[in-house]
């Protein structure tokens, strides 16, 4: 079974996810309405329901909770977008004028909130309490996560630690949920959907490095944004941790960081430079590793149609170009 073909095969359950997602966005004032409804349109590949409406096949796929569980992971996925473009001062998201740079940073924060606060809304249908400390835990994790990266802004001494724990924060818990949550609505048991939560884990944490190693090696077209957005902004991803520590760009990097008129030229060989310098392929080998422990995982599952569909959205991850 390819990507395609399971996108296919969840086309009406994914539509549905969409209509319900429009109707929950609908707002009162034109400008929040406006803006939530426009990052909606914005589209996206709608993984984190994507998975939860997968994981839900372990047990009952059609209980009614399913649907509630990937609006409401969506909700909070998007609702972090807005708040992450304003940290980054990001104008373009997925090609389109991201929140803030249409309105300004007050109308996207706001936005961020109201979305977030329609999640909350609908967490309050569930009536399991392990779900509940669940997406707490995770809306706690996303907004410590925004700190961490405001905090390490041009820190150029920060381990390796540090990155992997920002990460775990910002992407890969809500991917983790994501899996959680699809069992779980579906009745499944805490077994089965604890496994699931360390696949969704270990899968994020690869999907979030390939993100970061993607924003050096993909074209502005494929991104949606300029390619090496994260390191001009300041933000010290995996790869330039591997060519500032292992590959002897530190003092290059910094250069560039700290001077305010360095140009596109100037940025565009620095990017270049880290491309050849071995740090992509560093990156990679650290995503494959949490790729395999996401694989291995699914080995410890039913071996049912469903785990070869996550086998194969884990083997999309460790190759995906975009």
């Amino acid at each position: 079974m390819t990507l395609s073909s399971i996108y296919i095969e969840q086309k009406r359950n994914l539509k549905s996810v969409e209509k319900r997602l429009e109707v929950v966005l609908q707002a009162p004032d034109p400008i929040l309405k406006e803006a939530s409804l426009e990052l909606l349109k914005a589209g996206g590949k709608r993984i984190r329901p994507l998975l939860t409406l997968l994981c839900a096949q372990y047990g009952d796929p059609e209980h009614d909770q399913v649907r509630e569980a990937a609006v409401m992971l969506e909700l909070i996925h998007m609702a972090s977008l807005v708040h992450d473009d304003v940290v980054d001062d990001s104008d373009l998201r997925r090609g389109k004028p991201t929140v803030k740079a249409k309105w300004d940073n007050r109308v996207a924060m706001f936005t961020g909130d109201y979305i977030f606060a329609k999640a909350i809304e609908l967490i309050s249908d569930f009536n399991n309490e392990e779900v509940h400390l669940s997406i707490s835990k995770v809306i706690r994790d996303l907004s410590l996560g925004e700190i961490d990266q405001i905090k390490d802004l041009y820190n150029y001494h920060q381990n390796l630690r540090v990155y992997l724990r920002r990460i775990k924060r910002k992407t890969a818990l809500l991917m983790a949920l994501s899996c959680q949550l699809g069992a779980l609505a579906s009745g499944c048991s805490s077994s089965v959907s604890k496994k699931l939560y360390y696949f969704g884990y270990y899968m994020g944490m690869s999907y979030q490095i390939t993100d970061d190693i993607l924003d050096f090696v993909g074209s502005e077209k494929q991104l949606g944004k300029p390619a090496g957005g994260d390191l001009k902004n300041g933000n010290i991803s995996l790869p330039t941790y591997f060519a500032m520590n292992v590959f002897g760009l530190k003092d290059t990097i910094i250069s560039a960081l700290e001077d305010d008129s360095a140009t596109d030229l100037k940025w565009n060989q620095i990017i270049q430079a880290i491309r050849t310098s071995g740090a992509i392929q560093a990156s990679e080998r650290m995503s494959d590793a949490y790729l395999q422990k996401s694989r291995d995982i699914l080995d410890q599952l039913p071996q049912i149609k469903v785990t070869q569909s996550l086998k194969e959205i884990a083997d999309y991850i460790g190759t995906r170009n975009y």
